[in-house]
């Protein structure tokens, strides 16, 4: 019987190990934790959002990265669904077509896919760590496999704890892409006026930065900007581009300039209010815009977030960088590593939030594993 290795239990290794059992191979998981998909638990904590219930065209076009499509062709959001049904999880579709199981949490699934495995004869070995090659340290002592073929799917750079630290990548510098922050909080050095307002939602707002709009929320923390909002626009951010924020963005210029006409010689604070914009809306418009030049209504319409940079790329949701494609076949197999292959965030791709991140790591990890078992 052909052995198979599989180097991380997360979505993407979990998913190889069940294509290349279902080829008939003796598979082993290792995985360097106490307990298998740790940041996939951790992401179901807020609610598992699975995949987005979008029209093709514009689901691939969220990744940016065209070597992806076949694999998201072969498995896209229509095929999570399925999958996700397959494992007895009832999904719900939202408003903003984001498909989420009806439990929410991600323990449910993951214990029905554990179970799946188990039958396929998949054998998990927790608190094994890769040393190169295929070579563990684990409770035991030293041990070394003789697999037919491997898949690697040791994750990002982020969220260390739960067992994605990047350290795979020195073991093969020349074939990676610098990680960076991707999905990421900014950090602002705020007045002592914004510390009240720590943790305050701030919505029906527009985002703008580097010609990209996004109509959403985001949070007010004491390290700075975070939430979906900020998390669309991020990838513009860190390449440079400035943030703009709109606080009325259903109101034109030239109906707020009138708005603001008609409030005659009130103070400011006074007028903000008038124009019915909420407590945490007023206090970033006085840190931002007050002292700033142009009037009132353009500031309220254009209003600079002023920013030092991401937060340190451990707090990213996920990251950019990873294994360059070009260092890899169609098939996702290294070609200087025969017999070798790699899947989910450790390959140099980058996706918002909002189902995608999820998806690809399934898909690439079934397209890696399928590959492998034919080539075992």
């Amino acid at each position: 019987m052909k052995q198979a290795l599989v180097i991380g239990a997360g979505p993407a290794g979990l998913m190889a190990a069940e294509e290349l059992a279902k080829a008939g191979l003796r598979v082993t998981v290792a995985e360097a934790k106490p307990s298998p998909a740790r940041k996939f638990l951790m992401a179901g904590k807020s609610g598992l959002n699975l995949t987005k219930d979008e029209a093709f065209e514009e689901f691939v076009a969220a990744y940016e990265t065209p070597a992806l499509r076949p694999m998201l062709e072969a498995f896209g959001p229509e095929d999570v669904k399925r999958w996700a049904e397959a494992l007895d999880q009832e999904i719900f579709t939202g408003s903003s077509g984001r498909v989420f199981p009806k439990a929410m949490k991600a323990s449910p699934l993951l214990r029905a896919w554990l179970g799946r495995l188990e039958t396929l004869g998949v054998e998990l070995k927790t608190r094994w760590r890769w040393v190169g090659g295929a070579e563990f340290e684990t409770p035991e002592g030293q041990v070394k496999l003789a697999p037919d073929v491997t898949v690697l799917a040791m994750g990002g750079a982020s969220w260390a704890r739960l067992g994605s630290d990047g350290a795979w990548a020195a073991e093969m510098p020349d074939l990676v892409a610098p990680f960076q922050p991707a999905n990421m909080g900014f950090a602002v050095d705020w007045s002592a006026h914004m510390a009240p307002l720590f943790g305050a939602p701030v919505k029906q707002v527009e985002l703008r930065a580097g010609g990209i709009k996004h109509r959403g929320e985001f949070v007010v923390s004491k390290r700075g900007l975070e939430g979906g909002g900020i998390y669309a626009l991020s990838k513009a951010m860190r390449e440079g581009a400035a943030l703009w924020l709109d606080l009325m963005p259903d109101v034109p210029l030239a109906d707020v300039e009138t708005r603001l006409a008609k409030a005659g010689k009130q103070s400011l604070p006074n007028v903000l209010k008038r124009l019915k914009l909420d407590p945490v809306k007023r206090a970033l418009f006085f840190e931002f815009g007050k002292d700033r030049d142009g009037s009132t209504a353009e500031n309220l319409k254009n209003l600079p977030l002023v920013h030092t940079g991401p937060r340190p790329l451990d707090e990213a949701i996920s990251t950019a960088g990873g294994l360059r494609f070009e260092a890899l076949t169609e098939g996702l197999m290294l070609k200087s590593q025969p017999n070798v292959f790699a899947a989910g965030e450790m390959l140099d791709w980058e996706a918002p939030t909002g189902g995608y991140l999820i998806t690809a790591c399934l898909a690439t990890g079934k397209w890696a594993g399928q590959h492998a078992a034919k080539t075992a």
